[in-house]
């Protein structure tokens, strides 16, 4: 376990600010960030409120930013009252050199802006937005795909833009934005990272209702957000009310035929897990990435890479985080991670300033909105990404350190129309508890057998929920995730499919926390299957445009593994119960409501089921070596009646609160990394 970072001390009344920090002093910034702030100032040479920006804990300049100068964003929502224009400025021309990622940045022709105090924030100070844009056509999309943020500071008679400081701004570029907006511009460079997130506090609204409803807009049917169509609620109502009546009418031929389909769809659920696992383990159709081929890549040559780490109430494991992310064996200067914190989230935002973590990382506020949900925050940090790779890693990730490098081989590998490459999942607490073994070997199962099994096939591919590398555009045209699904991975891997790209698996591991307690588990397990549930119903709403999509093969496949697995958690309780019946009430009474074939017929498929089930969790030792988990895999029978629980759970979820994210808690373990 690593040693957690000491806080910052306290600022002393008594000490003298130093000149990065003497604009700010107090306010609703905490002392302890403050005082990190000024620390980072001094190393970096920039102002406070540059580092306060860039770590998400100044919301916008304040309304007295305007009467010193300082550059004020626009709002999106109700304008607070107007701030007086500021006294025009010394006009300077900067001479810019090659700035640090490679590009030059031409001097301007037009006077441009000096970096100017920023104001003192203290008790009183309100931090509000200014009360419009200098171009209301601008928009969050729109500045943060061009590097620039329409300001409405004046200078003069014309309109600060914060730039992008490794933008190009010649004249062209000046006479185009002056003749956009009507007025002359004055340019101030901005770090890339303070610019972005000044965005991002200028429009919230925007930016929130981009990131839940672009997949909704650009495709409804492919969204979760209206969780069944029109037909699928006349369907639903009609097969309910033809059960009961069924009940009332023919109770005994409605309760053979529920019990028969049941069995058969368990039944097939287990066997066609089983076939596609054995596939898996015949042949070696994981992308294999030999280390002399990661020790051969060129760190000059490597292509820049994002990493999205969404977090939510996770300030208790942020010194594991911090130090799992910097192990990885990538060069710093083409590594973007951007840890994705809900606005309310202050602690988190809080311990994670106090960690002080490396340049490369970045605190990424996402606006208040809903859903709130990981793929929304997600898809937040898709639109800021840089990369032209992508990962998420979830708050207690350990990925492998040379895991992006094989990524990149496997994508070299997979060729262009490889989307997505899948990392296994395993877990560093195994033996912690019965529950923990179970999680593992079922982990072991999936990623070590079952998805190799899958991509051998050529079949859809269910990502799991973190260690999916992307190529950033090809996600991008994909719609990024739907946050209105609770499982946006899969949904992800099925609609990659339906467009003819390909999901891969790669030989690395990220080592994960397995759930300790079987509430957690339940909250956590609920959530996947109702999720699993939400991606059937939404392909569900156009069965044959998906088969002329994929095909026929894999179309069984999505509904025997997607559709498939919630309705074979469903039926383990209805079959238990009737296992149960067949060997401990007579079987005379039995037989009055099901007859010998359908008790015969159901015990043999639950037991057979079961025991397909209970062979793969033993095989999925295999390849790790962790032989002393195999006789926990007796126990699948009484896990498999956990998933049950939490599969009512989730239908009832699905038909009350559908979009409602169950949050897993992470940090409860007790043994280390």
């Amino acid at each position: 376990m690593s040693r957690p970072h000491a806080p910052a001390p306290e600022p002393s009344p008594d000490d003298a600010p130093s000149p990065a920090s003497a604009p700010v002093d107090g306010g609703r910034i905490p002392p302890t960030e403050l005082q990190v702030a000024r620390e980072s100032a001094e190393r970096s040479g920039r102002t406070v409120e540059d580092v306060l920006a860039e770590l998400g804990l100044l919301d916008a300049a304040p309304a007295s930013a305007a009467a010193t100068g300082a550059a004020t964003e626009a709002p999106v929502g109700p304008a607070a009252a107007p701030a007086p224009a500021s006294a025009p400025a010394t006009a300077t021309t900067p001479d810019r050199g090659t700035t640090e990622n490679g590009r030059t940045v031409q001097p301007a022709a037009a006077t441009t802006a000096p970096a100017t105090p920023a104001p003192h924030l203290d008790e009183t100070t309100t931090i509000v937005p200014a009360p419009d844009r200098a171009d209301a056509a601008c928009t969050a999309r729109s500045a943060i795909d061009g590097g620039f943020l329409i300001t409405t500071e004046t200078e003069g008679d014309g309109v600060v833009v914060l730039v992008d400081e490794g933008l190009t701004t010649d004249q062209a570029w000046l006479d185009a934005r002056a003749a956009e907006i009507g007025r002359p511009v004055h340019v101030r460079p901005t770090p890339p990272w303070v610019l972005k997130n000044r965005i991002v506090q200028a429009f919230p609204a925007e930016v929130a209702d981009n990131a839940a409803n672009d997949l909704y807009r650009r495709n409804p049917l492919l969204s979760a957000r209206e969780t069944f169509s029109r037909g699928q609620k006349i369907g639903g109502i009609l097969l309910v009310l033809a059960f009961l009546a069924g009940l009332v009418f023919a109770a005994v031929p409605t309760i053979v035929i529920s019990v028969a389909a049941l069995s058969l769809i368990f039944l097939a659920g287990t066997a066609f897990k089983f076939f596609v696992a054995m596939r898996g383990a015949r042949f070696d159709v994981v992308e294999r990435v030999r280390d002399d081929e990661v020790a051969a890549l060129d760190d000059d040559e490597l292509p820049t890479y994002t990493v999205l780490v969404p977090v939510f109430r996770e300030a208790n494991i942020v010194a594991n985080l911090i130090e799992n992310l910097g192990g990885i064996d990538y060069p710093a200067h083409k590594l973007e991670i951007l840890i994705l914190i809900e606005e309310e989230d202050d602690e988190t935002r809080g311990a994670i300033t106090r960690a002080q973590p490396p340049a490369n990382m970045h605190i990424v506020t996402i606006p208040a909105g809903q859903p709130q949900t990981k793929p929304r925050a997600c898809n937040v940090g898709l639109a800021l990404a840089t990369g032209e790779f992508l990962v998420i890693y979830d708050a207690e990730d350990r990925p492998d350190p040379d895991q992006l490098k094989k990524a990149l081989i496997a994508f070299g590998k997979g060729g262009p129309t490889t989307v997505c490459v899948q990392a296994a999942l395993n877990y560093f607490n195994a033996t912690e508890n019965v529950l923990t073994r179970m999680f593992t070997l079922e982990y072991s199962f999936w990623f070590d057998y079952m998805l190799g099994g899958l991509d051998y096939a050529t079949l859809p591919i269910p990502l799991g929920g973190t260690s999916n590398h992307f190529r950033t555009d090809a996600l991008r045209e994909l719609g990024g995730w739907d946050p209105y699904n609770v499982t946006e991975d899969a949904d992800l891997g099925i609609r990659a499919s339906a467009l003819g790209y390909r999901v891969g698996v790669v030989n690395s591991t990220t080592m994960e926390e397995a759930n300790t307690s079987i509430p957690n588990f339940i909250r956590q397990r609920s959530r996947w299957i109702k999720g699993y549930m939400q991606t059937s119903l939404i392909h569900a709403r156009r069965p044959f445009g998906l088969i002329r999509e994929i095909g026929l093969k894999r179309f069984a496949a999505f509904v025997l593994l997607i559709g498939g697995t919630p309705l074979s958690f469903l039926a383990v309780l209805p079959l238990l119960a009737v296992t149960v019946l067949s060997l401990f009430v007579p079987l005379a009474a039995v037989n009055a409501i099901l007859p010998d074939w359908v008790l015969w017929v159901s015990l043999l498929n639950f037991v057979v089921g079961n025991w397909l089930m209970v062979y793969l969790n033993m095989m999925g030792t295999f390849k790790r070596g962790t032989f002393n988990l195999q006789l926990w895999s007796l126990l699948n029978p009484v896990y498999w009646i956990l998933h049950s629980i939490a599969a009512y759970k989730g239908l009832w979820q699905l038909l009350t609160k559908p979009h409602y994210w169950e949050k897993t808690e992470h940090g409860l373990t007790t043994q280390s990394h």
